[in-house]
């Protein structure tokens, strides 16, 4: 056999067993620290095995509540790419990243969203309107591509992939919401962290606090809130995970209403463990209690 029917031979042979010189990810999974649970799931769905990834914010976490430890930052020192929120989610990030002498990439997924202003305060739970994630997904590939140019095809691939799944998911939750008359979809949460869902499938959210989880009602909140409620004749009350129940048993009891159940808005846990299941829940959990 000749030399050059031999090198020929020998590249069909690469090119039927799907052999391709890998990636630098493939080899070594890129480590990326993720500010919660939520982004880092969107990360390990793009990124794939090519990522190691870490939330900073620990699934079941309330992120409002987050203290940096030297432990979270030296395992972010060693990241090379840092993904967070952005829309003020993080207030502590800029600080912690350079007091943990971060030199990697950094990413903030909501770029080039447009955010909603709730009570005079940017909301950043943008994530809870499905269609949002086309932005989120695109600056994640990106991010990945630009760390690992020659993994381009598989970043790309999967994220067209779980935007599939995104476009599913969120036409399924507005068929849920299809069937309940508009004017029963009202419901009352324990911060203002739904008013994305609320947008996106024509259901209105009331809560007693802010965007933050530490912006604590007054008196006369509560009351005008429970006032509301008995007027409007809203039927359910929710709980958040992770978050305390005190303020939103106070108005159950005072108005009458009763519990739908409980809601994500900032993080997962061991039950729900990605975002898809998240919203998918938080969906059938409030058209279960309305119908």
């Amino acid at each position: 056999m000749t030399s050059r029917r031999f090198t020929r031979r020998f590249a069909l042979l690469l090119l039927c067993a799907g052999l391709s010189t890998p990636s630098f990810a493939q080899q070594n999974p890129i480590e990326v620290a993720a500010s919660n649970a939520i982004i880092a799931d969107l990360v390990r769905q793009i990124g794939g095995e090519h990522v190691r990834v870490r939330p900073i914010v620990a699934a079941n976490a309330d992120p409002h509540d987050f203290e940096p430890t030297p432990n979270d930052a030296r395992q972010v020192a060693q990241a090379k790419l840092v993904v967070i929120n952005g829309l003020g989610f993080e207030p502590w990030a800029d600080r912690f990243l350079r007091s943990a002498n971060f030199r990697g990439e950094r990413l903030v997924a909501s770029r080039g969203l447009k955010a909603l202003s709730v009570r005079g305060s940017i909301d950043p739970h943008a994530w809870q309107d499905v269609e949002n994630m086309r932005i989120y997904v695109a600056n994640i590939r990106d991010a990945l591509i630009k760390i690992d140019p020659a993994g381009e095809t598989f970043y790309q691939r999967n994220a067209a992939n779980y935007q599939r799944q995104l476009d599913g998911l969120h036409g399924e939750i507005k068929r849920g919401f299809a069937a309940i008359p508009a004017e029963q979809r009202k419901v009352v949460t324990s911060h203002d962290a739904f008013n994305y869902f609320g947008d996106a499938y024509g259901v209105v959210f009331l809560a007693p606090q802010g965007v933050s989880s530490h912006a604590q009602p007054s008196a006369q909140d509560m009351a005008r809130l429970i006032r509301q409620i008995r007027d409007q004749h809203i039927r359910a009350i929710f709980f958040e995970q992770g978050l305390p129940q005190r303020v939103l048993q106070q108005i159950t009891a005072e108005s009458g209403a009763k519990i739908g159940g409980t809601l994500y808005a900032d993080t997962l846990d061991n039950k729900v463990t990605t975002y898809i299941d998240m919203m998918r829940h938080n969906a059938r959990t409030i058209v279960a209690a309305l119908r």
